[in-house]
């Protein structure tokens, strides 16, 4: 596999999205045995053992002025959205959560003009307004009640808002520190807090069905194809194409997620595949660089 080549580059892509894709199908298997907390301290305890050699042998190389930041990539980047999504999936369908997911990008540029003063284009702020009248359009159009599953929902939308500050930290405040290295470290920060919560608050499962066992391997394989694999698949990814290249796998999880929805049993309507095309749309302008006229 040559990554030099364009075919194999889209391959690549497209594996990383189905990999990240499944990730709300596994944590939806998890939650049938373990509380959502449960799934984000084991997941992060699992990626963390996983990647820890990788974090042995870089852990030197980091300077005092990026711990803070790398600890906020663990907390705000990577455990607090991994419990957030578990929360919010024991009320919302794993295939909805991984289109609400897609928006991720649209936060990711109002943080970066907002606080990092990265330009924009007018296309960029069409995409920016298409994005959010297709999330809104999934949040409220779906005949749900607005103070039961909507809560729910918002919970994974605050996780996009958390990825998107994770992104721009990367970006502009850790750039000296190589994907790999950064992403392991920032797991192994968080051993002590997923460690403690299991001793104190029970790493057994909180429903004693016959396939708790089953659901503790899906939160393992949560954890190393989502968590740890294909992080460093994106990275190498980033290395032999564009970053913008790369960021476009954001417009491939959730038809994936769909997928595996469909896959699981869970329906899908005509509503939602129409939101969900105003969202990549919308995603597809955010990520469309122009150098004339920037704006901001």
């Amino acid at each position: 596999m040559d990554l030099r080549k364009p075919f194999w580059q889209w391959v690549w892509l497209i594996a990383l999205a189905f990999i990240w894709g499944s990730s709300f199908f596994l944590i939806k298997k998890g939650l049938i045995s373990y509380s959502p907390p449960q799934i984000a301290a084991y997941r992060m305890l699992f990626a963390a053992i996983l990647v820890s050699p990788i974090a042995y042998k870089n852990i030197r190389k980091i300077t005092r002025k990026n711990y803070i930041y790398l600890l906020e990539v663990a907390f705000i980047g990577n455990l607090i959205p991994s419990y957030l999504f578990a929360v919010g999936q024991t009320q919302v369908s794993s295939s909805l959560a991984g289109i609400l997911n897609a928006i991720t990008p649209i936060f990711t540029l109002i943080v970066g003009v907002s606080l990092f003063k990265s330009k924009v284009t007018f296309v960029n702020l069409i995409g920016l307004f298409l994005g959010l009248v297709g999330s809104g359009g999934l949040i409220l159009k779906n005949g749900w009640q607005i103070d039961d599953d909507i809560a729910y929902t918002l919970l994974i939308v605050l996780a996009g808002i958390m990825y998107a500050f994770n992104l721009n930290t990367i970006k502009y405040l850790l750039q000296d520190i190589g994907g790999a290295a950064l992403t392991a470290i920032a797991f192994v920060f968080t051993l002590p807090v997923t460690i403690g919560y299991l001793l104190i608050f029970g790493y057994e499962p909180v429903a004693h069905t016959e396939i708790a066992s089953l659901s503790l391997l899906y939160i393992f394989i949560l954890a190393f194809f989502s968590s740890a694999l294909a992080v460093i698949g994106f990275n190498i990814l980033v290395k032999y194409t564009s970053t913008i290249f790369a960021a476009s796998v954001t417009y491939i999880i959730p038809v994936f997620a769909i997928i595996w929805g469909v896959f699981d049993g869970e329906s899908v309507t005509l509503a939602q595949l129409l939101w969900l095309l105003v969202i990549v749309l919308g995603i597809h302008l955010v990520n469309k660089t122009k150098k004339k006229k920037p704006f901001g």
